[in-house]
């Protein structure tokens, strides 16, 4: 089926995503449907994360997903599109769409999105005017909101604390040193999973605030806490498993993480 993500979001109706989609519809404008969008994205799991870039005259969405998939981030961009035009009665257009790939018939997302599609983008995205940006939402309801917004806000206190392209490389790390993925955690290797290179992937984890090396270490203590209290592999094997070639650094990163030996948290966790 050519096109299949654009033909997905055609079919997917607003409230598929409870939450989030009521989270944005509510909103005041369009401005604000997107802002809650980004912040409240993980919400829903999904493998695509969004920044906004504001200029002075447009704003940017851009769509990072991890593992690369053209398919989710082509029903992501087009899902996001029609969503908001039928929120605002049909008034709603995208300035453009970028993708970093080829889709398989770029006139009929440029039938259906009525918007420019580019190919071979640099980074896959949307941009909206800004005119766009302060047009109404039929249903903002700004009580609902505040109701929604204090249940979003107690599960997002439950998840992973990090946001952005940050979350997208710990879940990358997250599978690499869980067994899911090819096992290498260095810089580059991970970049490639981003569809970038490895400096600008550290430029922009430092533009958010985070190091790569940070977000490695927060991957291998979760790992590693998760083997020792649900496993039966050896203390080594589980230093192994999470990158260190020998056990003593791995007793002292863990000890650093936990504040107590490998043996001591495997022995706690049993009796717990």
């Amino acid at each position: 089926m050519p096109n299949v993500g654009l033909k997905l979001a055609q079919a997917t109706p607003v409230g598929t995503y409870p939450l989030l989609d009521y989270l944005i519809l509510t909103s005041d404008t369009v401005a604000a449907g997107l802002q809650q969008l980004a912040h409240y994205v993980r919400l829903t799991e999904s493998p695509v994360s969004v920044t906004l870039r504001e200029s002075a005259t447009s704003v940017i969405a851009e769509l990072t997903c991890v593992p690369a998939d053209k398919i989710s981030v082509e029903f992501f961009a087009s899902l996001m599109i029609l969503d908001l035009r039928q929120e605002t009665s049909g008034r709603f257009r995208a300035a453009s769409v970028g993708f970093r790939h080829a889709p398989d018939d770029v006139s009929e997302f440029e039938r259906v999105l009525d918007c420019p599609v580019r190919m071979n983008a640099a980074q896959d995205s949307v941009t909206i005017d800004a005119e766009m940006l302060e047009l109404p939402l039929d249903r903002r309801d700004s009580v609902l909101r505040q109701v929604l917004e204090a249940q979003a806000n107690d599960i997002l206190a439950k998840l992973p604390k990090r946001s952005g392209l940050a979350a997208n490389v710990q879940r990358a790390l997250a599978k690499r040193v869980s067994g899911g993925a090819s096992g290498d955690v260095r810089v580059d290797a991970v970049a490639r999973d981003l569809a970038t290179s490895g400096r600008t992937l550290q430029r922009r984890l430092s533009a958010e605030g985070v190091s790569y090396q940070e977000l490695l270490d927060e991957a291998r203590k979760e790992a590693a806490g998760r083997y020792l209290g649900e496993s039966v592999f050896a203390i080594g094997e589980v230093a192994y498993l999470v990158g260190y070639s020998e056990p003593a650094p791995f007793y002292r990163a863990f000890k650093r993480w936990y504040g107590v030996t490998p043996e001591a948290y495997r022995q706690a966790q049993r009796r717990g």
